[in-house]
């Protein structure tokens, strides 16, 4: 060994204290030690006031976004005790500033928050511990205590003078240290989209938020009087299929027979449309992301009733298949907002939620309520029924027309299902094997000639191809010759479309070929075809150009004859020096003919034969360049377009085919 081994024994053991335990590992705590958990820190500051609210202690937070990224958040609860606690021992400041898992959320039954956003004792005391500083004002009990803290430890002692201020609250302001988070400047549509989803799911709390610019602050408010039923309301609009439906019921249960029970609250709202399809759930007030047990509820209870009403009134069609939850979401307007004493949270982030009994209790609540509604209404009942069984038979359509699009492409290339005028190569070893897409008949028979059959193989393009730019998919899958273009390559085809995202599966490794050599002839049409394939290419297989398998066979435009040689000129200046070279002698020149019109021994030579052909590489470094040339010259951008032609223009008109 080089060096000295590291030793490993009973001194090799530590363990974080005080603020270390946050500021060394913030991503245990906040879920990320970058921007994401940055914004959870301001959220766990932000959950204390909003639980008070809802205890009916203050009706109104507001929320200061500063410029040099400084956060604020003032409540007009009960404010934070902050005095000696005879019971810990312990000032209360100690406690909840500067304890992990101490709080008032911990008290037997949920004495002081009976459904708390903020249930884990975590996230004050860790956002101070992530703080480069934080300066907390509470008003409580006729006295105004102020205290400081920077980099998780306390500044000072605890400032408490009387007050005459009649209203209780607590104000905090701080800063996230950039010690801990990789990134601290939040954006305000974070605060504006976190803020709007506490007012709907806090009914009539009003959420003031500031954001200081350039010009002094701005400002944003939100308030929704009827919670969840009018911000519904707001996402569907006017149109739409039902009228929007509330329900809520309030249960108790437990999430194992040997657990305790606990209280839940449940509130859903929702309505059927044919233009909008939001589905979102709440928990104690927090955003569930990632949903968990009520986005169960919801799935197993709409397609349980629903399916339950198609079956009863015989709207199925003889043996068809039974609806799914996408055909209902594909229709469905729905926000949940539930409470409970006990919440088992898939993490800190609490994007989740995990309780047993919440998901078996929503499915029965909901199950119970959808009964009701279709009873009670039936006309709406039959407008659901009928737009779940449009969207489950719009859906199948769509399945199997990409399940037979996608046999069509990947089809395998024989002697049953041969491309037309298609010619292959001998070998089977894809790392030698070469396809040229050629423009036309003649081209294909020059090429056939000169060709290697044993790696070489050629497909023609038989007129002109579609302009894959513009075009929408549907269209581009119906051209033959992009359709046999793409079973030639094998692998497929990538679809950037929302709508057609698994069209199809581009498979990498189906490829059949280690080069795809675009070969047309060195004039006007030529480029124009050359660019078509390309923009084909570039719009349905990008990765193909990203990895360098896509070629252009360059073409001579000059070949000039001497008694003893013949030489090919790809360009005036190759011309200019092989003229220079030849000095004296006797010599012909003359524009290169078209590919069909070559001798074999000629395209041998200048196209086909590696060791002395051209070949240009589509590089990964031209794709951009390319894409934005092609939006100029075969898009929809027409100004772009006039401003190329007129500034570059020029540069082409020796190219022109005119007398």
């Amino acid at each position: 060994m080089t060096a000295k081994a590291k030793q490993y024994g009973n001194e090799s053991i530590t363990a974080l204290k005080g603020a270390d335990r946050v500021r060394k590992r913030p991503g245990v705590i906040f879920g990320s030690d970058g921007l994401e958990g940055c914004e959870h820190s301001v959220f766990e500051i932000l959950s204390n006031s909003i639980d008070e609210a809802r205890e009916g202690f203050g009706d109104k937070i507001v929320v200061t976004k500063y410029r040099d990224n400084s956060i604020e958040v003032e409540d007009f609860g009960r404010g934070i005790p902050v005095d000696y606690n005879t019971r810990e021992k312990k000032y209360n400041w100690e406690l909840v500033f500067c304890e992990l898992y101490a709080g008032g959320k911990y008290g037997q039954g949920g004495d002081n928050y009976e459904y708390s956003l903020g249930l884990n004792g975590l996230g004050l005391c860790a956002t101070q511990y992530a703080s480069e500083y934080m300066d907390v004002e509470i008003y409580q009990g006729g006295f105004r205590y102020e205290m400081h803290f920077q980099k998780g430890e306390p500044v000072g002692e605890l400032q408490k003078e009387p007050t005459t201020r009649k209203k209780t609250g607590t104000r905090i302001r701080w800063r996230p240290d950039l010690d801990v988070f990789t990134a601290i400047d939040i954006p305000l549509e974070y605060y504006q989209e976190t803020i709007k989803r506490q007012a709907v799911v806090n009914p009539g709390v009003l959420f003031l938020l500031r954001a200081e610019g350039d010009g002094g602050f701005e400002e944003f408010t939100y308030r929704y009087e009827n919670g969840i039923k009018d911000y519904v309301q707001e996402l569907a609009g006017e149109d739409t299929l039902t009228a929007v439906q509330y329900w809520q019921t309030e249960t108790a249960g437990r999430d194992r027979a040997d657990k305790q029970d606990y209280k839940v609250k449940l509130s859903v709202a929702c309505c059927f449309s044919n233009r909008r399809q939001v589905v979102e759930y709440y928990h104690n007030s927090s955003f569930l992301e990632h949903g968990g047990s009520p986005e169960r509820a919801v799935k197993t209870a709409f397609v349980y009733q629903i399916d339950a009403y198609l079956k009863q009134n015989a709207k199925y069609l003889k043996g068809e298949s039974k609806i799914t939850y996408q055909d209902v979401a594909d229709a469905l307007v729905l926000v949940s907002s539930s409470f409970s004493t006990q919440t088992s949270y898939e993490n800190q982030t609490k994007k989740s939620i995990t309780n047993a009994f919440i998901a078996q209790a929503m499915t029965d609540f909901l199950k119970r309520s959808l009964e009701v509604y279709f009873i009670e209404k039936p006309e709406e009942a039959g407008k659901i029924a009928d737009q779940v069984l449009i969207n489950k038979r719009s859906r199948e359509k769509a399945e199997n027309t990409r399940k037979n699009l996608k046999k069509t492409l990947t089809a395998t290339i024989d002697m049953a299902n041969r491309v037309q005028k298609f010619v292959d190569c001998r070998t089977k070893d894809v790392s030698r094997r070469e396809v040229y897409i050629v423009e036309g008949d003649s081209a294909l028979g020059a090429c056939k000639l000169s060709r290697d059959a044993e790696f070489q193989a050629i497909i023609p393009v038989r007129g002109k191809i579609l302009n894959c730019l513009k075009a929408e998919y549907d269209k581009i899958f119906k051209s033959e010759i992009i359709t046999d273009l793409i079973k030639v390559l094998g692998c497929g085809v990538e679809v950037k479309s929302k709508a057609n995202k698994d069209l199809l599966s581009f498979n990498l490794d189906q490829l059949k070929w280690n080069k795809v050599i675009i070969c047309t002839d060195a004039d006007v049409d030529g480029f124009q075809i050359r660019t078509l394939i390309l923009t084909m290419l570039y719009r349905l297989t990008p990765t193909l150009i990203r990895e360098g398998y896509v070629f252009i066979a360059e073409s001579p435009l000059y070949e000039i004859t001497t008694k003893d040689k013949v030489y090919f000129a790809y360009n005036e200046s190759e011309k200019a020096d092989m003229l220079r070279e030849i000095g004296s002698q006797k010599y012909t020149i003359q524009r290169s003919k078209g590919l069909g019109e070559n001798d074999p021994d000629m395209m041998w030579m200048t196209t086909m034969n590696p060791e002395s052909r051209r070949l240009i590489k589509v590089t990964p470094d031209s794709v951009e360049e390319t894409a934005t040339m092609f939006d100029i010259l075969l898009g929809d951008n027409l100004a772009g377009r006039k401003e190329f032609i007129a500034e570059r223009g020029q540069d082409y008109l020796d190219m022109l085919d005119v007398s």
